[in-house]
């Protein structure tokens, strides 16, 4: 078990405040690691860390604002001295706020290019600008892990029949920032494998599927029937993969895509 120990470890995870990025920070620190929750509602990041424990940190950081990831950075690295994990969690997935109009203004023909351009400058954008600057000092230490967060829909299109209701009407479609900006994700995750490798830092893309949520009940129900395992993902269900990719569990492993969907992927 020793080989899933991140004791004495610096681990960050973006988007730390959302309903994924909470359970990866809670499970990184039941690793043993010390942990920085880093989201843009600092007063929110804080209470968490608190939470976790005195020896963690919570901070407010933009991933699209280069001077706020690197005075994140100088701040860490004078609590923590180094940095060994870097969970690239933090995205958009878009919402519309009025349900009765999201089935129109989701559609590819009506679909904002400003959305469009949002999604890219965090979920893209964002793991670059992250990548770069905390994993910077890992390159210099020459070892770290850095887990890029993707989606099954940066491998697969998105099946739209799965956002109908009972009557076969379109509540909402899958719009098309999220599976582009994912899928770009799980390339970057390569070339940066490809380019700190020499280097000792370890980049892996870990993908999940879908999450249950208080959605309505035909859309759990559609998509819980593409599924092998017959259900959709639990918030916790992601932590093992997660606490694998960061230790040296995984040592021999980078540039490789983690797919843990319940075997939505496989058929």
């Amino acid at each position: 078990m020793e080989l899933f120990s991140l004791k004495n470890k610096t681990a960050i995870v973006t988007g730390a405040c959302g309903l994924l990025g909470a359970k990866h920070a809670e499970a990184l620190a039941a690793a043993g690691a010390n942990v920085v929750l880093a989201d843009i509602d600092e007063t929110r990041c804080r209470k968490n860390a608190a939470a976790l424990g005195k020896k963690h940190l919570g901070l407010g950081l933009d991933v699209t604002s280069e001077a706020s990831l690197k005075t994140g950075r100088d701040q860490i690295l004078e609590k923590y001295k180094h940095i060994d994990v870097l969970v690239n969690n933090a995205a958009i997935n878009d919402m519309f706020e009025n349900p009765l109009l999201a089935g129109k203004q989701s559609m590819f023909e009506n679909y904002p290019l400003e959305m469009w351009e949002k999604s890219w400058k965090v979920n893209v954008t964002g793991v670059f600008l992250c990548s770069q600057v905390f994993g910077t000092p890992m390159a210099k230490q020459g070892h770290g892990s850095i887990i890029n967060i993707a989606s099954t829909y940066g491998m697969v299109g998105p099946d739209q029949s799965i956002y109908k209701d009972k009557k076969g009407k379109h509540k909402f479609y899958k719009s098309p920032s999220y599976p582009a900006t994912k899928g770009a994700v799980i390339n970057f995750t390569r070339y940066l494998a490809a380019y700190w490798g020499e280097r000792g830092v370890r980049v892996n893309t870990l993908s999940p599927g879908g999450v249950e949520n208080n959605q309505d009940d035909y859309f759990v129900q559609n998509y819980t029937q593409k599924t092998l395992l017959g259900r959709m993902a639990t918030p916790s269900d992601y932590k093992g993969a997660l606490i694998f990719l960061a230790s040296e569990a995984s040592a021999y492993m980078t540039g490789a895509n983690l797919v843990v969907d319940g075997g939505w992927t496989a058929i």
